[in-house]
């Protein structure tokens, strides 16, 4: 069995196709996990995260700032991981209207340079939390502050905590990864 188990770990160091996560942030990883699992189920993916900084604000007020953090994440991953993958994950509010919504972006740089970009769905964001961040706090903070918890950001986010997890944060953040693959799903029509 021992023995078994050294060839497998041979195997798997030998083929095997690393994605880079600009976060350590457990639910961004596992997002991106599932995403590359399920959009091709035939390789096999090391995922390993690491802290990159978005050179954008703590909370991004816009699409066009959440998708500059991702992307700045996601290329900073990719050169320090050397990854064959690396996503880069940012949430922000986008203002429509006059209502705020929170949605996530993602950014994904292969080795190559070619970049896919998706985004999650966007949820409205009350007036009562808006006003902590319009007060400078993060939606995480606002969100722990709302309802009354404690690093919601590293579990059900403003998806679950919105929805009674029938979004999570995590599922969430899946699709839209999923939606940036598609550029590599489909690099024919790119």
């Amino acid at each position: 069995m021992k023995e078994r188990r050294c060839h497998d770990l041979h195997i798997l160091k030998n083929n095997f196709m690393k994605v880079a996560v600009g976060s350590k942030n457990p639910v961004k990883i596992e997002a991106v996990k599932q995403a590359f699992e399920k959009v091709f189920p035939e390789e096999t993916w090391i995922v390993e995260g690491i802290e990159v900084n978005s050179g954008v604000a703590s909370q991004p007020m816009s699409d066009k700032e959440s998708i500059t953090g991702a992307r700045n994440r996601a290329k900073k991953a990719l050169q320090k991981l050397k990854a064959d993958y690396a996503v880069g994950l940012e949430g922000g509010v986008h203002e429509i209207e006059g209502k705020w919504f929170d949605s996530g972006w993602m950014v994904i740089v292969n080795k190559n340079g070619e970049e896919g970009v998706g985004s999650t769905i966007k949820m409205l964001v009350s007036e009562k939390i808006m006003q902590h961040i319009h007060g400078g706090k993060e939606l995480g903070i606002a969100n722990d502050i709302v309802f009354k918890m404690r690093d919601s950001k590293h579990g059900d986010g403003h998806f679950g905590l919105m929805t009674k997890n029938a979004i999570t944060r995590t599922s969430g953040y899946r699709d839209g990864v999923i939606s940036a693959l598609s550029r590599f799903v489909q690099p024919d029509i790119f």
